[in-house]
């Protein structure tokens, strides 16, 4: 009888473990899903500044047409983008060519000082910026869950119901390349 109860008492332990394992993948799982919706809010506001931003430019630079379609194209495919992992990788495409017409910008001095495409740098600038934040965010958030369901032998439970190791929003493989690459500095 003794026997008995300590198996019980084992099987209890052991399902209030594995519950407690469940409920802390879940609790992850959905931090994890609201810091993205965070970067969705300011995605948002970068994908509406854009248009704005690329007519501006097409005003001054209006032969730059090949980087401005890279641009359009990009937030067109960030815009499609569904789930986590396929907009992480397309908002990587966006950033990648948002930093090409950086350099397009560089020849075009009239462009720099006009007015509404200031305001639209710095609004840019200032998104960027909140975003580069809620990305940290993020990143903890997906850092705290693969952790968690990587550990032994929290991996078992995590295992069982389908958790596992999610993508980190990073800067990507293009904008790797560029940070690799000295800054070109003009006067």
């Amino acid at each position: 009888m003794i026997a008995l109860l300590i198996i019980l008492g084992f099987l209890l332990i052991l399902i209030f473990w594995a519950i407690s394992k469940y409920n802390l993948f879940v609790r992850l799982r959905n931090t994890r899903e609201n810091a993205f919706a965070d970067i969705d809010v300011q995605l948002k506001q970068r994908h509406d500044l854009i248009p704005q931003l690329v007519a501006t430019v097409k005003g001054y630079a209006s032969h730059e047409k090949e980087t401005l379609d890279r641009i359009v194209s990009a937030r067109s495919g960030a815009i499609n983008a569904r789930g986590i992992d396929e907009k992480i990788v397309a908002e990587n495409a966006l950033s990648s060519a948002l930093a090409g017409l950086k350099v397009t910008v560089e020849a075009y001095p009239d462009l720099k000082a006009n007015t509404n495409f200031m305001q639209l740098q710095e609004e840019i600038s200032d998104i960027e910026n909140k975003l580069a934040a809620v990305r940290r965010f993020f990143n903890s958030a997906t850092k705290e869950l693969n952790t968690a369901v990587e550990m032994f032998p929290a991996n078992i439970v995590a295992g069982m119901f389908g958790f596992r190791k999610e993508m980190m929003f990073d800067l990507g493989v293009s904008e790797r390349k560029n940070l690799e690459q000295a800054p070109q500095i003009s006067f």
